[in-house]
């Protein structure tokens, strides 16, 4: 087995996602501590995540172009520093508008680089070994992030907390100078033709457009609202898009429903820190699950956790206060990413084996369309129905667009397999 000390780039990775989570849940926390609700930080949400959509989009053409890895990421990198150095400097709600979108713009450019540094960096029997632990460090970075977020807001008010995001950006342009740009360069197409580089895309919701997508290219899900199916992945397309959508109207919702229960910011910082060490424990786990269960019951088994852990805030809003609204919050959390470990590696594996062969790049443009459009529409229907019907409403509406996403699922299990050819 190769060392890590051979592939000395992957060391950004660490630093890189200190920063994108950090900036992921201390971004709301401004926007609530300025005077906003849930109403701006919804509206940043969306914003965020169609610069990211798009992003993807012209940073994959780029590196389809030049071959550009070290020099995307010095640039991904400086950009989110100065991101982070403007969001320090402000303290109106409006500039957050103007900024999130050119962060998550940025951002976003990184993702691709690493996918293809991974494949590039070691032989395809290996593939699944490095990016294995290209997802223990993120998810390493991630815990690291919490825990300064948590100590640093013990001390201090929110703003500090952007020059740390700054520092630890500068911190990954130092460490990925280590990428050599060798002739060996594989185009961003081949991500589809990897299991193990598909499961890492769908796992840390990074969008792969290999090319973009067209109207036509959507016949397959047209074809589902009209009563006909020309293609069963398109049942799996729209499971997915409610499966977006239930899962980010929770998401976005999260942090301004724990402050609006008297969460401190270091006690949100607190809450995703125990979420951080679930996610990394059930990685061990999740593939024994997924080997046992098989992909289709795995799938089928993810929802539970996943919906109540939706259903938990929904149905205890009355008693979410103090100590025991702590240990709620907590169990909700973990459910949460349990529930989208199990999800995101059975689906994965589902998705790599519907993909028509020499169609790749297509179902992949659209996967990520599908998923970018439940992402962003979830976070617009967050804002609006809370502000209207309150948070329980909120919840139990996301437990219901989850719930939908299992019964297409059921739908497009029970289908494929009746027009198996034996």
């Amino acid at each position: 087995m190769q060392s890590l000390q051979s592939h000395k780039w992957i060391w950004y990775i660490l630093p890189g996602q200190i920063t994108n989570q950090g900036l992921s849940i201390v971004v709301p926390l401004y926007v609530l501590s300025l005077g906003g609700g849930i109403g701006e930080v919804a509206i940043i949400s969306a914003l965020q995540n169609a610069s990211v959509a798009i992003g993807s989009i012209f940073w994959g053409k780029i590196i389809d172009r030049f071959h550009a890895r070290r020099i995307i990421l010095l640039i991904s990198f400086l950009a989110v520093l100065l991101c982070s150095l403007g969001m320090y400097l402000t303290t109106s709600i409006i500039m957050l508008y103007c900024i999130s979108p050119i962060l998550g713009f940025f951002i976003v450019g990184r993702n691709p680089v690493t996918q293809l540094l991974v494949m590039e960096s070691v032989q395809k029997n290996l593939w699944s070994w490095l990016f294995a632990r290209t997802s223990i460090i993120s998810t390493l970075g991630m815990l690291i992030a919490m825990a300064i977020g948590t100590v640093d807001s013990l001390y201090f008010d929110l703003r500090p907390y952007f020059l740390i995001c700054a520092a630890s950006s500068g911190i990954a342009m130092i460490l990925s100078m280590a990428v050599k740009d060798t002739g060996f360069h594989l185009e961003r197409s081949s991500v589809a033709h990897s299991l193990h580089g598909l499961h890492y895309t769908i796992s840390h919701h990074h969008f792969v457009f290999p090319r973009i997508p067209e109207l036509h290219d959507f016949k397959h899900i047209i074809t589902v609202f009209k009563g006909k199916i020309s293609n069963e992945i398109g049942i799996f397309s729209l499971a997915i898009f409610c499966f977006n959508l239930g899962s980010n109207m929770y998401s976005t919702a999260w942090s301004p429903f724990l402050v609006r229960h008297h969460f401190s910011n270091s006690g949100v910082f607190l809450n995703y820190m125990a979420q951080m060490v679930a996610m990394l424990l059930i990685f061990f786990v999740a593939p024994k699950i997924i080997s046992k269960a098989g992909e289709e019951r795995a799938t089928l088994m993810a929802f539970i956790p996943r919906i109540l852990a939706v259903l938990i805030p929904a149905v205890t809003i009355t008693i979410f206060i103090g100590s025991l609204g702590s240990i709620l919050a907590v169990i909700s959390s973990c459910f949460l990413v349990i529930g989208f470990s199990i999800f995101s590696t059975s689906s994965s594996v589902i998705f790599f084996k519907s993909i028509p062969q020499g169609f790749e790049g297509k179902y992949l443009g659209v996967n990520s369309a599908v998923t970018g459009i439940g992402v962003f529409t979830g976070a617009l229907i967050t804002g609006e129905l809370t502000k209207a019907f309150g948070y329980s409403t909120q919840f139990i509406s996301s437990a219901v667009a989850l719930a939908i996403s299992l019964a297409l699922f059921v739908v497009y299990f029970n289908y494929r397999l009746s027009h198996k050819v034996l």
